[in-house]
């Protein structure tokens, strides 16, 4: 077996420029504004791992190097060489998150190919890097770089996580809106579905890289839906869908997925404005100790200045530009919007927050 790995069914070219979008860069305590930087469409070149080198890479999975654990199995961290990959000592070379399926678990089977196909296809500063895999029998092996900052979700609701400023929001929900923008414009239109903080990890500088793409659309094509593994995803009934909709509707989903199952960008924008709302806020879309979720509870105060203040996040002290946090507030609205046709494209709303980013700059 070689060490690298093509993704069947993708004819595209080996490089192929999206359009340009304009993207950021931390200097200090302030967020600069680039321009000039695309994602790119590429041919995936995955290194092929073998069990024994992962299990070097991360002594064995030791308890000690499991970092998270999620429905497709626990994370650990090793370590690796720059340029080879091969397993390296601690503090050695670059530090790798590797994500390992339960044994035999059959649904991981459909999110552990949906990975490899989809983050083998993409390449943009804002979406983690996928470096290789391993696959056996009972097992799979994803292996990504490594986001030292863990997710936002845990820095936005974890006892003991350093407090987020806003500009550092404000940068960490610029980085998360490129990179879904730049899916929703791809020739092969991405749509994610269960966009949520989990999934949105950052590195050391706070630069946010999206992740988790087990269940995207793209296209026509659903793919890594849970379920039945002898079941092909694209044969699984709308009805299926319609429950799944159901479910999810509580926490990040879009009206529409509940009553039609349907996924679309638009879905994506509204599950954007709830992480919005979310960060701005300082708390979860969805708490059982809370009687409304948290559109419903939030949504009334974000029409103007004075109320806004009473649902903004304690741990902010009040330290934000009022002007920048309203405008937020207006955002998060757009993007709430009930009917899909008026909710804002991921473009739009990117655009919108490169401008709040600049009032958070002005004397």
């Amino acid at each position: 077996m070689g060490n690298s790995f093509r993704s069947p069914g993708i004819g595209l070219s080996a490089y192929t420029k999206l359009p340009t979008a304009s993207v950021y860069s931390s200097s200090g305590n302030d967020v600069q504004l680039n321009q000039e930087s695309t994602g790119t469409i590429v041919n995936p070149n995955l290194k092929i791992f073998t069990l024994g080198q992962l299990k070097r890479a991360t002594r064995n999975f030791r308890p000690s190097s499991m970092v998270g654990e999620g429905g497709f199995g626990r994370v650990y961290k090793g370590w690796v060489d720059e340029k080879t990959l091969a397993p390296s000592k601690i503090g050695v070379g670059i530090p790798v998150a590797i994500r390992k399926s339960d044994p035999c678990k059959c649904k991981s089977l459909g999110q552990w190919k949906a990975e490899v196909e989809f983050l083998g296809k993409f390449s943009h500063p804002n979406i983690v890097k996928l470096l290789g895999y391993y696959r056996d029998d009972k097992q799979f092996l994803l292996v990504y770089e490594y986001m030292n900052k863990g997710s936002l979700e845990n820095h936005l609701f974890r006892n003991g996580a350093g407090q987020l400023s806003w500009k550092t929001r404000v940068k960490i929900a610029m980085g998360a809106a490129h990179g879904l923008a730049f899916l929703h414009a791809t020739n092969k239109q991405v749509t994610c579905r269960f966009f949520q903080t989990a999934n949105i990890l950052l590195d050391e500088e706070f630069n946010a890289k999206l992740s988790d793409f087990g269940k995207v659309k793209l296209e026509a094509d659903v793919v890594g839906v849970e379920g039945d593994c002898n079941v092909d995803s694209e044969h699984r009934s709308s009805n299926d869908h319609r429950k799944m909709g159901r479910v999810l509707n509580f926490k990040y989903s879009a009206p529409e997925y509940g009553f039609t199952g349907s996924y679309s960008n638009e879905g994506d924008v509204y599950s954007f404005g709830i992480i919005l709302l979310e960060m701005i806020t300082g708390t979860r879309a969805f708490d059982r100790s809370r009687p409304l979720v948290l559109v419903a509870w939030a949504k009334p105060y974000l029409h103007k200045k004075d109320t806004l203040k009473k649902v903004m996040d304690p741990k902010l002290q009040g330290r934000y530009p009022v002007k920048a946090a309203f405008e937020t507030a207006a955002l998060i609205l757009k993007c709430l919007q009930h009917s899909r046709k008026d909710r804002p494209s991921m473009n739009d709303v990117f655009r919108t927050l490169e401008l709040i980013n600049a009032m958070n700059m002005a004397p």
